[in-house]
């Protein structure tokens, strides 16, 4: 259901003739989304993530090394076949450091896409027995791996030390780069989870997806690579805005190129502001199709 409009239907009979029936109606319209009623439910939320972040890792021998595994194992394979055999341009930085900078963002939003995508039918048994905003499902499976990308940040932060990189001043910026990231994996994380009430072909093709939009991004290469006259249709991808600010603000040994940044930001809010109306006006039915 979405947001309770809470009516009294008169007195219960039998023995409880003094207590009133509460009757939870869906909001009508387009735009009256209730954002607001998150924030009333924010334990839930925390309990969510918490409970996501202890199964996945329960009875695991190595816990959270698989945090560090997932994205170092990919960059020393992008390292030898990009940096070492391909000889693709770093913009004057270490490959390993330039290829990490943008694995930790790119895998922080892929392990949310996937876990938000699947976080409604996932939870069946809590949407077909109580009521809340079913918002907060994909909402904390897009929270959770905000927690893996803090450990793998602190690998980042030592290899840099190791060769001798050093951080700039832009760094201060890192923080509104992971929130787009953040945004961006909810844009679509909502709109996904929604469809995969009704179509259960989209948890097979999530991986897909994802597997094709990683070389669609600039993670192994520079976004100087493409060419001029296709950066702007390129840039409508809103992980490149993401992971070029990203690099930026760690490194900050080459200025973004701000006007990819911002039709990337165009592109995640509209893609937000679309998903979460279809995602309210679908919440109603979501109990009988799940």
């Amino acid at each position: 259901m979405t947001r309770a409009v809470v009516e009294t239907q008169g007195s219960l009979g039998g023995d409880h003739q003094d207590e009133p029936a509460v009757v939870i109606k869906p909001r009508k319209g387009w735009f009256h989304l209730d954002l607001g009623v998150i924030w009333s439910y924010r334990e839930l939320l925390y309990f969510l993530v918490w409970r996501d972040l202890k199964v996945r890792y329960r009875q695991t021998a190595i816990g959270a090394g698989w945090v560090l595994l997932q994205p170092l194992l990919t960059m020393a394979i992008l390292t030898v076949v990009f940096g070492n055999l391909a000889k693709v341009p770093s913009d004057n930085i270490p490959y390993p450091i330039f290829c990490l900078a943008a694995l930790l963002p790119w895998t922080m939003f892929s392990n949310s896409l996937s876990r938000g995508s699947d976080s409604v039918v996932g939870n069946a048994n809590l949407v077909t027995k109580v009521y809340f905003p079913r918002l907060i499902l994909p909402l904390s499976g897009v929270l959770s791996p905000l927690v893996d990308f803090a450990v793998a940040f602190v690998v980042l932060i030592g290899m840099m030390i190791w060769y001798g990189v050093v951080p700039h001043a832009s760094i201060v910026t890192l923080p509104l780069f992971v929130l787009l990231a953040v945004c961006t994996a909810l844009s679509v994380g909502v709109w996904l989870s929604a469809l995969n009430v009704r179509y259960r072909d989209v948890r097979h093709t999530v991986p897909f997806l994802v597997q094709i939009w990683m070389f669609a991004s600039p993670v192994a290469y520079p976004v100087n690579l493409v060419p001029e006259k296709w950066r702007l249709l390129y840039s409508l991808n809103p992980m490149v805005g993401v992971i070029e600010g990203f690099r930026w603000a760690i490194l900050g040994k080459t200025s973004p190129d701000f006007k990819v940044v911002w039709v990337s930001v165009g592109v995640i809010l509209g893609l937000l502001a679309g998903g979460v109306i279809y995602f309210k006006r679908m919440e109603s039915k979501f109990a009988d199709e799940v």
